[in-house]
């Protein structure tokens, strides 16, 4: 019979048990931290957005054509409110556009994919309601978000890019760009300053 008092053997059996409870731990920490959201864990890739939850006052510009070197921009107020959703991963947001002569309604779907760290984000308006294009993907460092996609301008397939700066309590922007040589160079056509309500 085994002598149950040897160390070593002891060390043995405990090995496993010890494996399993370190492998547990980055698990249990990414719960808990997504249980209860705090300033370390607001930072994460996975929280990134929730600065965005809430209720907006909008001030948007829009550029009137698009990489055809205008200068001509117009002018309109909105709104948008932003829920989350899967705990946190994701979040969706309905915006009203008040764009003179064509008022309408946005909505913006966010997610978070833990397996590449990178948030998709994807729109769908009243303007063509049974379209969702591709998303932009992208996430946050250093205090701004970039996103990067593509999309179709008068039948040419040329790139996008969106960015979150200024992000703060109360205010914060984002704007959009196109590039039709690959992203060597880029046109701001779109430009959304949110201050927060209620």
């Amino acid at each position: 019979m085994p002598d149950t008092h040897d160390p070593s053997r002891r060390l043995l059996l405990r090995a496993p048990l010890l494996a399993a409870v370190a492998a547990a731990l980055p698990a249990a920490a990414t719960a808990a931290a997504l249980a209860a959201p705090d300033a370390a864990s607001a930072a994460a890739p996975a929280r990134a957005f929730d600065f965005f939850l809430g209720t907006w006052q909008v001030r948007y510009r829009r550029l009137r054509e698009r990489l055809m070197g205008s200068h001509d921009w117009e002018e309109f107020d909105g709104r948008c409110q932003t829920q989350s959703l899967f705990g946190g991963l994701a979040q969706f947001d309905e915006s009203v556009v008040n764009r003179p002569g064509l008022p309408y309604r946005g909505l913006a779907l966010r997610s978070f994919d833990p397996a590449t760290r990178n948030w998709a984000d994807w729109w769908l308006d009243t303007r063509n309601p049974q379209r969702i294009g591709p998303p932009m993907i992208g996430g946050f460092a250093d205090g701004e978000g970039r996103f990067f996609g593509e999309s179709q301008l008068r039948g040419t397939t040329v790139k996008v890019r969106g960015l979150w700066t200024g992000i703060g309590a109360d205010r914060v922007q984002w704007e959009q760009a196109y590039s039709a040589d690959g992203g060597a160079s880029w046109e701001t056509n779109w430009v959304s300053r949110y201050r927060r309500v209620g």
